[in-house]
């Protein structure tokens, strides 16, 4: 059997979003589903922010990963040649997936979750952007500026003098157009601030940085004061990064915060 993916989102809104092409259609989710004809055995295995599991079927082998939408360098809207239909994928790029998710899964007790949902989404990742390679080369100036942009905006996330003249400034457009860009109802200064939170609560919900003040977290994602974060944290999440915390690891954050460090 030939090896195929299909990309699809969750949620009946963000399938209809996705079929009309809609920019951004709101899916919290999205699930790679590829066919393998290489032996496996049946398995699942959930990490943060990314899920796979495998199944078998008659001859070959199914795999269906789903991954956080904010994980993905890769624009939403540029997935659409890949939604809900089976795309073929070359050979040699099938069993470098199918090798290393079963690889993973084969050792998925003895390494750190949290490195390991970091190398599932850089495989989706691979797969997606080897998949799309062709159509991404040919896509119009908009979606690569836009690409750029988030991709630079992840790379500059702990400075918190990142803001929407530098990355108009690295990526040599106007602020202006920049905007347009962005012109989403969100912007560019909010696709920052939503970034940083769901890289603060990747930070809070990982165990190796239990002990981590919260103050330091806020700087590592580049926010200047604790207060502005934890105030900017609490209005997007509805917990403060403390109360995300706790109930992520089921015990107290500790970290020793300053008492002007709230949250």
């Amino acid at each position: 059997m030939a090896d195929v993916l299909v990309v699809r989102a969750s949620g009946a809104g963000a399938a209809r979003a996705a079929m009309a092409g809609a920019p951004r259609p709101a899916a919290e989710n999205i699930q790679v589903i590829m066919t393998m004809a290489l032996p496996s055995v049946n398995a699942e295995a959930e990490f943060p922010g990314c899920s796979v599991a495998i199944q078998l079927a008659d001859d070959h082998a199914v795999a269906v990963l789903t991954v956080a939408t904010t994980r993905l360098s890769i624009d939403f809207a540029e997935l659409q040649p890949l939604m809900f239909q089976p795309v073929p994928v070359e050979p040699p790029l099938a069993v470098l997936f199918g090798s290393a998710v079963g690889q993973l899964l084969a050792v998925r007790g003895a390494v750190d979750q949290h490195g390991a949902g970091h190398y599932l989404v850089g495989l989706v990742e691979l797969l997606l952007r080897s998949a799309l390679r062709s159509h991404l080369l040919r896509a119009d100036t908009a979606a690569a500026r836009y690409r750029e942009a988030i991709e630079y905006v992840q790379r500059h996330l702990s400075d918190p003098d990142l803001t929407a003249e530098r990355v108009a400034d690295a990526l040599f457009v106007s602020r202006r157009r920049l905007y347009q860009l962005f012109d989403d109802g969100e912007g560019i200064s909010g696709r920052i601030r939503r970034l940083r939170i769901e890289r603060a609560k990747e930070m809070l919900g990982d165990p190796a940085r239990a002990r981590a003040g919260i103050g330091e977290l806020s700087r590592q994602c580049g926010f200047v004061n604790s207060a502005h974060f934890s105030r900017t944290f609490r209005k997007l999440v509805g917990q403060t990064p403390r109360e995300y915390r706790e109930a992520r690891l089921g015990v107290e954050g500790h970290g020793g915060d300053h008492p002007s460090e709230q949250g």
